[in-house]
């Protein structure tokens, strides 16, 4: 992890945390296991940051949140190369009767360039999946689609799922991310794929921002496309260093994040020499509630990156939304202990 060019002192971040507002955010629907959505919004003198590790992730895993969090409040996320960014619908793992409802809160369905869908739910089979789809390709004819199973099939599972979805949908298929868990498991099933002559690109997620190296899964040669997000690579220096020496087509996406911590993953896809695919930067659509009093909700297909003085820079929360939505005492008790905890990794790892 690359510490942030601006290094809060101890007091600073002291500061920090004693002002910090944590909040809980409701779903519009489940998502990723998640009804509420947890965040830590702090402020530096660089304007406001996120750190919202899931709340499974342990202090080791969420020190690299922690850094990006740094990075946004106090280096600050630098200038953009381009100031509109496309973005992709998402799709829960719903029924088809409420696909149209999901879709809808991305804007005009004639204007969603590309769509992601949630399969391999636990509890679910490829039936349930491959109606899902069936169903978004009939309301979105023009549309991209992608399908994100998160890891959740062997490699016998995903050969049959990848098959019956490229089915489906046809050209329109850009990718399958992260069908199965690891790196070797996904260069397998590349290369059962190729043997079964089923030409469909894989993206690789997990593997890159879980993985203690997030470049084997392009030296293995086990995707085509990776996935990267702000905040689990450790903001946005790190990951568009990954994205560059990785050398393969990438897909900025947030983390289920608030609106501000989605202008992390705004100013990765506007720093980027290359954005061949629409971003899955449009989820702050399926919260119920934002921090902000103008959410960074897609309109006519695309975000715009929100600058100020020439810089990217988070939207302030709300002081209403930040009262409505604070957690319990001891949820924030609770959340104060993850940051100290992450930033002692944080700062081992920088000072080594």
């Amino acid at each position: 992890m690359t510490p942030p060019s601006v290094q809060p002192s101890a007091s600073e971040v002291e500061d920090a945390l004693h002002a910090a507002h944590v909040v809980a955010l409701p779903m519009r629907t489940r998502f990723r296991g998640q009804s509420a959505r947890e965040a830590m919004l702090l402020q530096g003198p660089a304007g406001w940051a996120e750190f919202a590790p899931f709340p499974e992730y342990s202090a080791a895993e969420s020190a690299s949140w922690w850094g990006a969090a740094l990075e946004a409040g106090w280096s600050g996320l630098g200038a953009a190369r381009r100031d509109v960014i496309p973005v992709n619908a998402t799709v829960p793992a719903v029924p088809p009767g409420e696909v149209e409802d999901v879709l809808h809160r991305f804007g005009e369905l004639e204007s969603i360039p590309a769509v992601k869908v949630k399969v391999a739910e636990p509890g679910q089979q490829l039936e349930d999946d491959v109606a899902r789809f069936r169903e978004v390709r009939r309301l979105l004819p023009q549309a991209g689609m992608r399908a994100d199973a998160n890891g959740g099939w062997s490699v016998e599972e995903a050969e049959r799922a990848v098959a019956e979805l490229a089915e489906v949908a046809g050209e329109a298929l850009e990718y399958i991310e992260q069908p199965v868990a690891g790196i070797e498991p996904l260069a397998d099933l590349r290369e059962h794929l190729d043997r079964l002559g089923i030409a469909v690109k894989i993206a690789a997620d997990e593997a890159v921002r879980k993985a203690e190296d997030p470049l084997r899964v392009a030296r293995l040669g086990a995707a085509e496309v990776i996935v990267v997000k702000a905040a689990p690579l450790g903001g946005v220096g790190p990951a568009a260093r990954i994205v560059a020496e990785a050398g393969l087509d990438a897909v900025v996406s947030s983390a289920l994040d608030t609106s501000v911590g989605l202008t992390s993953g705004l100013a990765l896809a506007a720093r980027l020499e290359r954005l061949p695919y629409p971003c899955g930067l449009g989820t702050v659509a399926l919260l119920a509630r934002d921090v902000v009093e103008e959410p960074l909700i897609p309109a006519g297909g695309s975000l715009c990156v929100p600058v100020q003085q020439g810089r990217i820079t988070a939207p302030s929360p709300s002081a209403h939304a930040l009262r409505e939505c604070a957690v319990s005492p001891e949820r924030r008790r609770w959340w104060m202990r993850r940051a100290q905890q992450a930033h002692e990794v944080w700062r081992e790892r920088s000072e080594g």
